[in-house]
């Protein structure tokens, strides 16, 4: 454990002193706050808790950006290393390759998640500090969508490190990387949303819908963080909980096994692979 932890730390040090996390991290707390006080304007005609517009607005920006921002600085964490000749340096000190693996990865995602509190932070502080008759329900929904948010980051932090073990450059790693951000975040649901056009109507069963949703990670942080509350009539999922039996514990099982098994078989491909 003390292995992982200073490979953590690194992890860490690096990404402080790297310049693209930082203006990642402002870009978070930038958006968050413009959304924040430009996107629930609107509530004061139509009576709408102004949080609960924030954590649709800010769900949908954690669809597309974590994902992308969680690709970007993963998926060359074992082929970049291996490229630069650093890797054969760190497997020279006395540490396992599944504790390299796991150090990366504990400190990648301590580092989305400092972004990701960090702008949403300010986001809610804003909030709090210019809003009255925010009820204690609202702050929980917002909470369990930042840490739902940063359980996203880990999903695709994952993703990018099975993509890092198995492409053999950089720059094929990272075309794969945004291969994976358009599908799953784009293409995925312009395919599904065609499929159930195309069946002219006709309900699909529940069992399969669960299905469909459970298999891409975005659409099941959209389901846990839009589905209930005032979130679920501003977006328009309420509709789809009628018809799916997946509750909070199945959907945030779905993101934990998103994580836990690409991470499992990209440490399975380093420990075999020639650095």
């Amino acid at each position: 454990m003390t292995n992982i932890l200073i490979v953590a730390r690194k992890e860490i040090q690096e990404g402080l002193r790297n310049r693209w996390v930082l203006a990642t991290t402002l870009l978070l707390a930038a958006l968050a706050l413009t959304l924040s006080f430009l996107g629930s304007a609107p509530t004061g005609n139509v009576g709408v808790n102004r949080l609960d517009v924030v954590i649709v607005s800010l769900s949908s920006l954690t669809i597309f950006l974590i994902p992308l921002i969680a690709l970007l600085i993963s998926h060359d964490a074992i082929v970049g290393e291996a490229e630069r000749g650093t890797m054969l340096l760190l497997l020279s000190y006395p540490l396992g390759r599944s504790e390299v693996m796991l150090g990366k990865f504990l400190g990648h995602v301590s580092i989305l998640a400092f972004a990701t509190l960090f702008g949403y932070g300010a986001s809610a502080l804003g909030l709090a500090l210019t809003s009255t008759g925010i009820d204690i329900e609202s702050w929980e929904s917002f909470a369990s969508m930042v840490a739902s948010s940063v359980l996203l980051g880990a999903v695709f932090i994952a993703i990018g490190y099975l993509v890092s073990t198995q492409a053999s450059e950089r720059s094929t790693a990272g075309g794969i990387a945004i291969g994976i951000w358009l599908f799953f975040v784009l293409i995925y649901d312009m395919a599904l949303l065609g499929a159930l056009v195309a069946g002219q109507g006709q309900a699909l069963p529940s069992g399969l819908l669960d299905l469909l949703l459970v298999a891409n990670p975005t659409d099941a942080y959209r389901l846990l963080n839009l589905s209930s509350g005032g979130a679920s009539a501003l977006s328009g999922m309420g509709g789809i909980v009628g018809h799916t039996r997946l509750s909070t514990p199945v959907l945030v099982g779905a993101l934990g096994l998103w994580t836990v098994l690409p991470l499992a078989v990209a440490n399975f491909i380093f420990a075999r692979r020639e650095v």
